[in-house]
């Protein structure tokens, strides 16, 4: 599908806080047990920083079809303890540390995870940051580089008891 015909089947905007309920929810479903976020954790930082979600709303239905969430900070990589640890959000960090792309398995194969990402990337490159962190499986890296996405190898993470690869998009204009 193309990024117009999902501009038209959804709404992407910042999430509200009556949906940090739902987006706790979306998150236990798409990802294993050992990898989701603890629900009290994205509910908190939903309260801290709604801002730095960007959640994709069905327009036919109202209800959320996916959602991307990261912090703020100046920190160049990815450590474990963005999860866990909300007060390492700096609302004005350079860069932004993204921790979840979570899209329902009904609305998956037609773009929507790289709709998302790019309405991101655009949003926080206007607002004046400079790069985008994220860690990924093995599987994913080639997804992620196809999004503009530099390999920076095996990363410090163990989240969930997983080797994880991290990825960096610098968003500065070249």
């Amino acid at each position: 599908m193309s990024y117009s015909q999902l501009d038209e089947k959804y709404e992407f905007r910042d999430i509200r806080p009556e949906e940090a309920k739902r987006a706790a929810e979306i998150e236990q479903l798409v990802f294993p047990p050992n990898e989701a976020e603890e629900p009290e954790k994205l509910i908190e930082q939903v309260g801290i920083a709604p801002e730095l979600f960007l959640v994709a709303v069905d327009r036919k239905s109202g209800e959320l079809a996916g959602f991307l969430n990261g912090v703020a900070t100046d920190e160049e990589s990815f450590r474990d303890e963005f999860f866990t640890d909300k007060s390492l959000h700096d609302p004005d960090g350079r860069n932004i540390i993204l921790l979840g792309l979570d899209v329902l398995p009904v609305h998956r194969g037609q773009g929507l995870a790289s709709r998302i990402m790019e309405t991101y990337c655009e949003r926080e490159r206007a607002r004046g940051r400079e790069k985008l962190i994220l860690t990924c499986l093995p599987g994913l890296v080639k997804m992620y580089e196809g999004m503009g996405y530099r390999n920076m190898g095996i990363s410090g993470s163990s989240w969930g008891g997983e080797t994880w690869y991290e990825m960096h998009k610098e968003l500065r204009s070249e």
